[in-house]
């Protein structure tokens, strides 16, 4: 039988319950936003989009106009799920050669205009709204250019990160004009207002996706790019389009779980999945040493995969099906001792600051949406009088000119954003998603397992505390795991450090229960966000 140990959950909260339709976000005004679309005849695709561009205004260290999108859309009527891949590409005139000359010889920079990509978000949302949605532009951009001119008071946790983020802030006088009062982030609870954002999305609800990438929105960036030194321009904007793909999937027990493809890294969480398909986590204590130990190893063997193949796949080839195939899992799990931790594993294949938001309506069309600029206010460059605020999404890029993920003109990179959708009895079963860069397939993983596995209703499940890997092969655990359990992850040689806990990402989570027809949602304390239904 699955075990629960006796650890304090970090929220009271309860479950969200609601038959018609539920939104669950980051932030409350976007989750009622979303839910102010399905009141007024929209559906889950009017709805998130509506939050969406709502997080633009009101979480705007995270997301933006600036940055890229991606979704998994369930389509009731059709009985089908699409993978909406609305992340940009690198400008036609970015090269590993110019980034060298600019100074940029081992890794790319996180700010400035070298990180800056096509941003990508704008055409997602239209292309979104034009193939499922039921309402226009206008009306899902409503609520968020109301924020922006009326303004709207700033969460606690928020204000923290705007905090943190004040020295890239200062770097940039239109990022300062923009999101600073008196050279000082605003305060908890203090109105922050953006007119100039809201002048853009006028624009956007009146002219549609073209304003941004073919007319005056467009014009104002290449304009600034050239004055300013970048590479952006108006042709790269202009060549932009997002892309519709079959999601990738696969099968853990009696879970189907569906994420996006590459250049996504959501094959981390499918790779991992398979590998702890072979071992009896039920039996497990939920969190214990024994179970994350598993979950550490596995999630090692499927990271070593995604940093040494996946890239853009219309540029080089991507080993997906290879990846994701069982027998292929059943070899690697062979590498995972019980007992001990691996050194940082090879590829067994020759060859954040984000927003999560999802979304499911009365018809039980299901959106699983993410939108970033990915590091906090992105690259830091806000294009003058128009509140646009530029994604740094280039940094994920290679200087290696071998490697499959190597900065190249029109490329998109190696990106971290996922979407993810689990089924049951080929019906959709889990809308969720977390955000925070490479923690992302990491919480899928985790609380995936903590829902299916260890049978937690959907917001203990984000409330449960995480571990989280990084690149160097150390293992973070979250504040709330006792001290028995470091010493014992310690005893079998992982290597621990301490994290705060914006480093282990932020959920939101709703569940279609089989049995009652019902909605259920859970939204993660760790952001400032809620789930609200009707």
């Amino acid at each position: 039988m699955s075990k629960l140990n006796s650890m304090d959950f970090l929220s009271r909260r309860s479950v969200v319950r609601a038959h018609n339709g539920i939104v669950a976000a980051s932030q409350p005004l976007a989750a009622t936003a979303g839910l102010r679309m399905l009141l007024q005849g929209g559906n889950a695709i009017d709805a998130a989009i509506a939050a969406a561009a709502v997080l633009n205004v009101v979480e705007p260290m995270s997301t933006g106009i600036g940055g890229d999108m991606f979704a998994l859309i369930w389509i009731a009527r059709e009985q089908k799920l699409y993978a909406l891949n609305g992340s940009g590409r690198a400008p036609a005139a970015l090269t590993i050669q110019e980034c060298r000359k600019r100074g940029a010889t081992h890794e790319m920079p996180l700010t400035g205009w070298l990180p800056v990509t096509v941003p990508g978000t704008v055409d997602g949302w239209a292309q979104a709204l034009e193939r499922f949605g039921t309402m226009k532009f206008a009306e899902a951009l409503q609520p968020a250019i109301h924020y922006a001119e009326s303004g709207f008071p700033v969460s606690e946790i928020i204000q923290a990160h705007w905090a943190n983020a004040q020295p890239k802030l200062d770097m940039n006088p239109g990022a300062a004009r923009a999101y600073l009062h008196r050279d000082e982030p605003p305060r908890v609870g203090q109105i922050h207002k953006q007119p100039d954002l809201a002048k853009t999305l006028r624009a956007l609800a009146q002219g549609g996706r073209d304003v941004f990438y073919r007319g005056e929105i467009a014009d104002a960036i290449a304009k600034f790019a050239y004055a300013t030194g970048g590479l952006l321009t108006k042709q790269d904007l202009a060549n932009h389009a997002s892309t519709w793909d079959e999601p990738i999937a696969t099968t853990y027990h009696d879970v189907t779980l569906y994420e996006c493809p590459p250049n996504g890294q959501g094959v981390v969480a499918l790779e991992a999945l398979n590998l702890l398909e072979g071992f009896g986590l039920r039996e497990l204590e939920h969190n214990s040493v024994e179970y994350l130990h598993l979950i550490i190893e596995s999630l090692k063997l499927a990271f070593a995969d995604a940093f040494a193949h996946v890239a853009d796949p219309r540029v080089v080839p991507v080993p997906t099906a290879q990846m994701l195939d069982k027998t292929y899992a059943a070899r690697r799990r062979a590498l995972i001792d019980p007992a001990h931790a691996m050194e940082l594993p090879h590829s067994g294949i020759q060859g954040s600051d984000t927003i999560y938001l999802a979304v499911v309506d009365g018809e039980r069309n299901c959106v699983s949406f993410i939108n970033s600029l990915y590091d906090s206010f992105g690259s830091g460059i806000v294009i003058p009088d128009t509140g646009i605020c530029l994604q740094n999404r280039g940094a994920n890029f290679s200087l290696d000119p071998q490697a499959p993920n190597a900065l190249a003109p029109n490329k998109r990179p190696y990106h971290t954003l996922i979407p993810a959708l689990a089924f049951k009895n080929n019906a959709p079963w889990l809308a969720f998603g977390v955000m925070g860069g490479f923690m992302q397939p990491q919480g899928h993983v985790q609380v995936l397992l903590n829902v299916n596995d260890f049978k937690l209703d959907p917001q203990r499940a984000l409330d449960a505390p995480r571990v989280r890997i990084y690149g160097d092969g150390t293992v973070a655990l979250e504040g709330a795991f006792d001290n028995d359990t470091r010493l014992g992850l310690q005893a079998r040689g992982h290597k621990l450090l301490q994290a705060e806990t914006d480093e282990f990402g932020g959920g939101q989570m709703i569940l279609l229960d089989p049995e009652t027809g019902a909605l259920a949602a859970g939204s993660d304390p760790r952001k400032d966000g809620c789930a609200v239904g009707y």
